[in-house]
């Protein structure tokens, strides 16, 4: 399924905002990839994510859906996962924000 970004759709969203040294950007991308295509996207309640690199190489925003918070926390609490997000971490910091899209303007 690809990503459709509506207002009120009862789709939960998850924003990470990872924080990264540029020459690690690279390393950060396989990463987000393998993890995604590996783990992620094999979780009940997932939908789709999309990563967005910044210029200056020091950012990697990720924008997640999922169908529920259940499922979200249910998948973040697998072991898996929990040492995906290790090695992760050792290549950045970031935070993490679960929304629900509120509006959305197009032309």
């Amino acid at each position: 399924m690809e990503i459709s970004i509506r207002a009120n759709n009862e789709i939960i969203t998850l924003i990470n905002v990872f924080m990264v040294e540029p020459d690690n950007q690279a390393k950060l991308m396989q990463l987000l990839k393998l993890g995604t295509e590996t783990l992620y996207s094999k979780q009940p309640g997932y939908i789709a994510t999309s990563f967005h690199e910044s210029r200056d190489g020091r950012r990697i925003i990720n924008y997640g859906q999922w169908r529920s918070a259940q499922d979200l926390e249910a998948a973040r609490g697998k072991p898996e996962i929990g040492e995906y997000v290790k090695r992760v971490k050792e290549l950045a910091q970031y935070e993490s924000v679960v929304c629900e899209v509120s509006y959305v303007h197009r032309v």
